[in-house]
């Protein structure tokens, strides 16, 4: 059975992400601690809230994660899970994040409801087995303020509107990022839950 480490630094709802994950037959660790990671063979970045919490609640984790994402475990960051895999976002301007995708991670612009909450589609930019069976017409659920901006473009799979076009998932190597909740999308979400449990498994 394939063990996934939902990093447990204290933001996010954590319970709806495990529950997700578990219905596809992954053992599903909740992590704070690096022991947790040993043994692992994907890693879930979730979240909600401050990039600067977010980023310094992981700390203690940090170089074992890193490590882990360079043996080539795949990791998926989810809403503020995704902007923490760039360099660092104008939320909190002296926090880094991972850098794992080069980058920064700004605000939405002025002449838009801030937050962004809410059921908004895809538009799919470059195929990838993350959104496989996705469709344009299906719809995720988003809660953000702020969004990444990548220096390498290539990374976007696709984009969503919302006052600007902006990066909703990005992939590169082993390292996958959705701006949305996927545990909170029905349907839809599932398609993007069960593509990753694919790339798990192999």
């Amino acid at each position: 059975m394939s063990r996934v480490a939902v990093i447990d630094y204290g933001v996010g709802n954590l319970f709806s992400i495990k529950r997700s994950f578990e219905r596809f037959g992954l053992r599903v660790n909740m992590c704070s601690e690096a022991k947790c990671l040993r043994n692992a063979d994907a890693v879930i970045l979730p979240g909600v809230g401050n990039f600067r919490m977010g980023a310094k609640n992981m700390e203690g984790i940090r170089a074992d994660l890193m490590d882990l994402i360079g043996e080539g475990k795949p990791i998926l960051g989810i809403c503020l899970g995704m902007q923490l895999l760039f360099e660092g976002s104008d939320e909190s301007p002296d926090v880094r994040g991972l850098g794992l995708l080069e980058g920064r991670v700004v605000k939405l612009p002025r002449n838009v409801k801030i937050p962004h909450m809410g059921w908004n589609n895809l538009e799919i930019v470059r195929s990838t087995a993350l959104l496989d069976g996705v469709s344009e017409k299906d719809y995720f659920y988003f809660v953000h303020s702020y969004y990444a901006a990548p220096r390498n473009k290539s990374v976007i799979a696709a984009e969503t509107e919302y006052g600007v076009r902006f990066a909703s998932v990005v992939t590169w190597d082993n390292v996958f990022g959705v701006q949305f909740h996927p545990e909170k999308s029905g349907k839809p979400g599932e398609k993007v839950i069960r593509n990753f449990v694919k790339l798990i498994r192999g």
